[in-house]
C-alpha cells in the first residue's frame, strides 16, 4: 500500500445529516417536494449534479447555480461556527499520515473541505472535491485524481468510505476499500461486501491498515 485516500462527509465530519437538512430546508423555501428516495441519490453527487438534481427532479423554482450557493452558504456557516467532526477522526487520519501519505477525496465543495482542513491542520499532501474532477461519486474520477496527486497508482491506494456511492466510487477505481457504515444512511449490503474490510467506527481503522 502506498497512501491512504479518506471521503470527509460521514467519514471524518458528521456532516450527512446537515446537508440533508439544509438542502430539505432550501427545496421548501423555494417551492419543491422532497422524496423519499432523494437523500441517497444526492450522496457522491458533485455540487453541479446534486444543484441540478434540486431544481430538475425536487422542483425548487430557481437555477442549480443559484440553489448552489444558496446550500453551499448555508453549510459553510455551519462549519465555520464549528465544523462537526467525528470524535477521533483527526487522531486516526494523524496516526495515518505517520505511515502512509494521506489525501481527501470528497463531494464537498473546496470551500467545505478548505474550511476543514484550516481548522485541523491536519497533514494532507492533496484534497480533491468532485467538483474539480468530471463527475461525482459513484464515478471513480474523484479517487483517481487523488491518487494521481499524490503519484501513487490507485490500485496500491486504500480508500475510507461510510455510504454505498462512496463505495462504489472508490472500487470502482480499483482501490482497498475500507468502510466505515454511515449509521444514519447504511450502505448497501451487496455493495459493503465487496470492501476489503469493514470497521464499526472510525478509530478502528489504524489496526485494519496494520497500525499498532
Amino acid at each position: 500500500m502506498e497512501a491512504v485516500i479518506f471521503d470527509l462527509d460521514g467519514v471524518l465530519v458528521d456532516s450527512e445529516r446537515i446537508w440533508d437538512e439544509v438542502r430539505r430546508a432550501v427545496v421548501a423555501e423555494h417551492g419543491g417536494t422532497w422524496r423519499p428516495e432523494a437523500t441517497r441519490a444526492q450522496q457522491g453527487m458533485s455540487t453541479p449534479e446534486w444543484a441540478r438534481y434540486l431544481v430538475e427532479e425536487l422542483g425548487a423554482r430557481t437555477t442549480p447555480a443559484e440553489i448552489a450557493t444558496l446550500v453551499v452558504k448555508r453549510m459553510a456557516a455551519r462549519y465555520a461556527a464549528e465544523p462537526p467532526l467525528i470524535p477521533g477522526a483527526v487522531e486516526v487520519v494523524r496516526q495515518v499520515s505517520g505511515r502512509w501519505p494521506v489525501a481527501i477525496a470528497s463531494s464537498s465543495p473546496v470551500i467545505l473541505i478548505k474550511g476543514f482542513l484550516d481548522v485541523t491542520g491536519l497533514p494532507v499532501g492533496a484534497a480533491v472535491s468532485s467538483e474539480q474532477v468530471g463527475a461525482g461519486k459513484p464515478a471513480p474520477d474523484v479517487y483517481l485524481r487523488a491518487a494521481e496527486l499524490l503519484g501513487a497508482a490507485p490500485g496500491d491506494c486504500a480508500a475510507v468510505e461510510d455510504t454505498t456511492n462512496g463505495l462504489r466510487s472508490a472500487l470502482a477505481a480499483g482501490m482497498a476499500v475500507y468502510a466505515v457504515p454511515n449509521p444514519h444512511f447504511p450502505p448497501d449490503e451487496a455493495v459493503l461486501k465487496q470492501a476489503t474490510a469493514v470497521v464499526e467506527k472510525i478509530t478502528d481503522l489504524p489496526g485494519a491498515l496494520g497500525l499498532s
